[in-house]
Order: structure tokens, then sequence, then C-alpha cells
């Protein structure tokens, strides 16, 4: 409680900034006659970043020291987009803007544009490895992107941080055949440079990455292995149709990539159970075949790109990106599951993501998480402490606690 009139003091700090911009720019939100509009999502998106951003920093944190070069050219969006650099590249130094691409994290890896331009972005660290996502930078138009799915634009004083100012962003993101979200494109320059045409070049590049998505599916080596909550795995754009054991093995190749060792994986397989070589050796070689020889001999470790909810939510957590975890949290790793393998890493899922709700200070992370956990009372009382007294949302958290306590 003792924050709410911090936050509001820098909300009204930040109104006065938009309104000494929007009048004389007569940009998108100027109410009749000149007075300035904020729009409800920028206003929400303040409140909820005012707990982890400061608004006077001066650039984005940088995530696995920049070094992101393996991470893009592993991404999904590698090749649609690598397919246009050309047109990209043409837009951006054209028109002064800069190009980036964002995994579903927020973190930006690829951009392009002019030296001048580039240079520019580089002081507010909009390059590759620097991270976007609302709870790292705030309200922008990359983290509303990635948070409503929907195409969006910032103009400089609706952006939290201050040093953003003087930037206009037009993004949209980028869906997968199935409805992910596999990151966003964003064109931004400069506010005097802005365009109302960007935004409509934008949604035009993005349907164009989607629809050479839609041919890239099929590309030998492209895995998709789904097994939190549910099971799935998808090979070259079709199902696999795997045994229990097989997606075991798969899922935990996923999560270690370094590799296993034929008696450690046999062992995070069967535990003490008497099974035979043959069984354990046929076993890998039909996920092998499956996967067109992409699994390693002697060794065992997958060979070829894989793309795994699981493996999202642990980069998210260790990036401290709570709410890009608990949308990929689909629920417990492979529930039917009974391999003491799969049993360790369930556990350490659900603790890992448990414990950054409890750490988070965004009651949204707590109500969200508390859907799946119905009879988690500290969750809910969590969730009880962070909301306000008139938030009407106490009233989910104080009946799931009430649901708890009962039984």
């Amino acid at each position: 409680m003792s924050q709410r009139p911090d936050l509001w003091q820098r909300r009204a700090a930040l109104e006065h900034e938009w309104s000494r911009w929007v009048p004389r720019l007569g940009a998108p939100g100027t109410r009749p006659g000149g007075t300035a509009a904020l729009r409800h999502e920028v206003t929400e998106s303040w409140a909820r970043s005012l707990g982890s951003v400061d608004p006077g920093r001066d650039s984005a944190p940088v995530t696995e020291g920049g070094q992101v070069h393996q991470r893009w050219t592993s991404s999904p969006l590698y090749r649609p987009v690598s397919a246009l650099a050309g047109e990209l590249h043409s837009i951006a130094e054209d028109a002064g803007f800069v190009t980036a691409v964002t995994d579903e994290s927020g973190t930006i890896l690829w951009t392009c544009g002019g030296p001048a331009m580039r240079r520019r972005a580089e002081r507010v660290n909009f390059a590759p490895g620097g991270r976007w996502d609302e709870q790292a930078m705030g309200t922008n138009a990359l983290s509303l992107a990635l948070r409503t799915g929907r195409p969006s634009s910032v103009f400089s004083a609706e952006h939290l941080v201050s040093a953003l100012h003087g930037w206009v962003c037009y993004c949209a993101p980028v869906h997968a055949r199935d409805g992910r979200v596999l990151g966003v494109l964003d064109l931004s320059t400069t506010w005097d440079r802005s365009h109302p045409l960007a935004m409509s070049t934008v949604r035009s590049l993005v349907s164009t990455i989607e629809a050479r998505l839609t041919t890239e599916v099929s590309r030998p080596g492209r895995l998709r292995l789904t097994c939190l909550g549910s099971e799935q795995a998808v090979h070259e754009g079709r199902p696999l149709p795997l045994r229990p054991r097989q997606l075991e093995i798969l899922t935990l190749l996923a999560l270690e990539p370094e590799g296993f060792s034929p008696a450690r994986l046999r062992s995070a397989l069967y535990g003490d159970r008497p099974v035979t070589s043959s069984t354990f050796k046929a076993e890998i070689s039909h996920l092998r075949r499956a996967l067109g020889g992409a699994i390693s001999a002697r060794h065992y470790a997958l060979t070829a790109p894989v793309f795994c909810d699981a493996a999202d939510v642990l980069r998210a957590l260790e990036q401290g990106d709570t709410d890009t975890a608990l949308r990929r949290y689909g629920g417990p790793l492979l529930p039917r599951s009974e391999a003491p393998g799969i049993e360790e890493w369930r556990t350490r899922l659900e603790v890992a993501v448990r414990e950054a709700v409890l750490a988070s200070t965004r009651p949204e992370h707590a109500l969200r998480y508390g859907e799946r956990a119905p009879y988690d009372a500290e969750v809910h009382e969590h969730a009880l402490r962070l909301l306000g007294p008139y938030d009407t949302r106490r009233a989910i958290a104080r009946g799931r606690l009430t649901t708890s306590l009962r039984d």
C-alpha cells in the first residue's frame, strides 16, 4: 500500500510530460481542443511496470551478455526474416527507422537500419540481447504487442522510461500456425519521423513472415515438443506417433541438451526396474528413426533444434521473466509419466514457477497461477496482500482462499 502514492505521483508526472508533446504533434490520442488523452492500455501498463522498472533508467538490460546469435539462428523466425532482410534493410534505411525482431520473451535477436539511427538505438540497448518485455523496460510497443498479441504503437512520452520519450515505435506480433506468439517485428524511429503508414507496413511485413512460416514448418529438423499439461510432438510439420516412453526420452533430451550417457538415461527412465538392454535400445532406435536420425549415438543427445515449452519456461525464469514463464506453463510436466527423471524435472519446474510467483510483487502473477492451483492457500494469500483494498479482483482471490481452507 505504501507504493500507491508514489505510483500515482509518477503517473501524474508522466501525464504532464505526455501533455507537453501530444498537442504540438497532433499524435493519436489527442482530444478535441488539444488535450492529451492517455490510452487505457498505456496507464494499465504503467501501473504494472512501476514495481519493477525505474522510469529514470537509461537503457534496456542485457540478456546473455548480448550474445544471442545462436538463439537467433535456432529461432523459427530466422529463415523467414532472413528471406526478407533486403526489403527490411531498404525500408529502415530509406525511412530512417531501426527494424528489430524479438523472440517470445521480448529479447531482441536481430536489428537493421542506417548507421546513424542504429547508433542512436544502441544507446538505449535497442540492439541484439536487449530485453524489452514489460518487466524489464516498462511500457513500450514491443511489450504491449507481446502481452496483448495485437499490433501496438507507443509514441514519445507514452513510454514509461523517459530515455525513450524521443522515440515512436510500431510493432506487431508474429504468430505460429497454432496461435502462439513467436516474437514481434518492430519499426522504431524518432518522434519527428513518425509516419501514418508505418503501422500498415509492419502489419504487411508480419503477414509475409507468417506466410513463410507456413512453408518453413516442413523444413527438416524442425521439432516442436509440448510436454506441459499435455503431450504432443510435431516434426517437419506432422504429429509424431510416439509411445509414452519415447515422449519421455524426447522430453529429457530437450531439457538437458548436453545429453545423457546410456546408463544415466536408462536410470532416468526406469529407475531400479529390471528392464533389458535390448528394450531400452529399441526405444532409442524407434525415436531416432522418427526424428530422421536426430539423436547422437553412444552419448544420447539431440542433434537438431527442438522447441520445447518446458525449456521455454526455464529460460524465462532464468531471465526473471515471470510473465512469459506463466504464459508458457501449461501444467505439470508429462502428468501421466512415472519415470524418475520426469518426476524430478516435474517437481523442479513446479517449485521454480511457484517460487517466482511468490517472489513477484505483481498480483496478476499470483492470480494467474492461482487458476491452476486452487488449493494453494499461500498463493491466494499472497495475491490478497498485493491487491489494493478497492481492487475488484480481491473477490477472486478471497473466494479461492476460502475454498482452499475449507478443503
